[in-house]
């Protein structure tokens, strides 16, 4: 008897559900649940713009309509590229202390680290046009600027050589061309491009010259950079200390020798070929030939540490709020 009175509840209980939902159908299409839903649930924000903004020291014309708008572009640009955002903010756990060192000593802003990311995002890439490493130098303005490029050996690929490189170009574009902002602009297009447009036009900021599509968005794409990496949250990301890639702990050796086998130079130095290249991206080849017999200092993991992220001491999971 109790079987069938709970078998007779169920049954009811299900009829009453059908009518329910038959009702609901006939008063409400799943179009309109659907359309309430999204507008119950889902929500985009315009960035609220400051008043007030600098680069390098230097003032934001923010006055200006297309300063304003031009900044707002970029800005949407990247809030809404959620996983490239991300993931430049984490690589930042990892690059920026090295780099932002670098500036330091060399005098350059610190705001210009920002421009490393737009240009790379933090990585060794190669553009179209052959540029390569975290700051996307050329081949010729690569070694003007004291990096070695060979088929061997592309210290592009170097963090802090091709940052060395970048902060020496940086003052030389900032002396000739007289601001922090002129030099970042020129950083992209070149100084002659820059500096002929300025001139046509009979202008000498940044924020006055017709350019053309990407030097003319390259400043405002550092600038939306450093507002979203200085006020993650305002912008709408929430990441935690732990979420941050950490430095890698290594020891240095000495390579030298011709002819030499890096694959079995790395297993004489108790690491794997995979972790030698990854630590030494300038490295080009798996056998270095070296006729000119030089000595150059590697990275290989620290003795007596792990490349791998201790869990339990490194679990920081405070708010990133401020890169």
């Amino acid at each position: 008897m109790k079987k069938l009175a709970i078998i007779a509840i169920i049954l009811s209980t299900i009829a009453i559900a059908g009518q329910i939902f038959i009702f609901a159908t006939q008063k409400e299409n799943a179009d309109d649940l659907y359309q309430k839903a999204m507008k119950s649930d889902y929500k985009i924000y315009a960035p609220v713009l400051p008043d007030t903004l600098a680069f390098a020291g230097e003032k934001v014309p923010l006055e200006y309509f297309y300063v304003r708008e031009g900044l707002d572009r970029e800005l949407l640009s990247n809030m809404f590229f959620h996983s490239s955002t991300l993931l430049n903010m984490k690589r930042a756990g990892r690059y920026f202390p090295v780099i932002e060192s670098i500036l330091r000593e060399n005098g350059v802003p610190q705001d210009f680290k920002y421009l490393c990311v737009i240009e790379s995002g933090l990585q060794n890439v190669t553009s179209p046009a052959k540029a390569q490493g975290y700051w996307q130098f050329i081949k010729p303005t690569g070694l003007n600027n004291g990096l070695t490029v060979t088929d061997e050996i592309d210290m592009r690929n170097d963090l802090e050589a091709s940052t060395r490189a970048a902060c020496k170009y940086l003052k030389s574009l900032r002396n000739s061309l007289g601001s922090w902002t002129a030099a970042a602009a020129a950083y992209n297009c070149g100084e002659v491009g820059l500096r002929s447009r300025m001139s046509k036009q009979s202008v000498s900021s940044y924020y006055d010259t017709r350019l053309n599509s990407e030097t003319a968005r390259y400043v405002y794409r550092i600038l939306a950079i450093k507002l979203i990496f200085q006020h993650p949250q305002d912008y709408g990301f929430y990441i935690r200390r732990c979420d941050l890639y950490s430095p890698l702990p290594y020891d240095t050796v000495t390579l030298s020798g011709q002819n030499v086998d890096l694959y079995a130079f790395a297993q004489q130095n108790g690491t794997t070929y995979k972790m030698l290249r990854d630590l030494n991206p300038w490295l080009q080849t798996d056998k270095l030939v070296n006729k000119a017999n030089k000595s150059y200092t590697v990275k290989i993991p620290k003795k007596g540490g792990t490349l791998q992220r201790n869990i339990q001491k490194d679990h920081n999971t405070a708010l990133v709020t401020r890169l």
